[in-house]
């Protein structure tokens, strides 16, 4: 997954995954922001200094802005991140199925009976000369190059 040492074709992937919410990501982030100045006021209000008038109704109105915009952002929030993790599976599936291929070629030519992924399953030992990652990633990324579609765009 590194950017620069891994397969560059899923760093492409991100790249249009990110980009296709960074305006969700803006969105929320500005609205984040009214809702701390709109804290900042009312945090102002209350401590005014003993015996200056507060108008109550504003303060009320001003409170009930900053709930409403809390359970705003909670439900936008929810709402990108559902959106995000559908899109991302709608990417990411066709480039497994890639890999998953590449790899069984990779290891068939090489006479390679088994492969097993050291981040899934725990292993104890294992031998570096055994360790097919980089040479399979260099394989890859000079048959695939990373401006290759992999997935048709929504």
């Amino acid at each position: 997954m590194d950017a620069k040492t891994g397969i560059l074709k899923f760093t492409t992937v991100v790249n249009k995954l990110n980009g296709e919410f960074q305006k969700a990501r803006d969105d929320l982030n500005a609205l984040r922001t009214r809702g701390e100045a709109l804290e900042a006021e009312i945090t102002k209000l209350r401590a005014a200094p003993a015996g200056t008038p507060i108008d109550q109704p504003a303060l009320q109105v001003k409170v009930d802005q900053l709930e409403q915009l809390k359970k705003d952002v909670q439900r936008r929030a929810e709402d990108a991140q559902t959106a995000y993790n559908k899109r991302r599976d709608e990417l990411f599936q066709p480039l497994q199925l890639e890999i998953g291929a590449a790899l069984e070629v990779f290891a068939k030519a090489r006479g390679i009976n088994v492969v097993i992924d050291g981040a899934a399953v725990p292993l104890l030992y294992f031998e570096e000369s055994t360790n097919i990652t980089r040479a399979f990633i260099a394989d890859f990324n000079s048959k695939n190059p990373a401006a290759a579609a992999t997935t048709p765009t929504p």
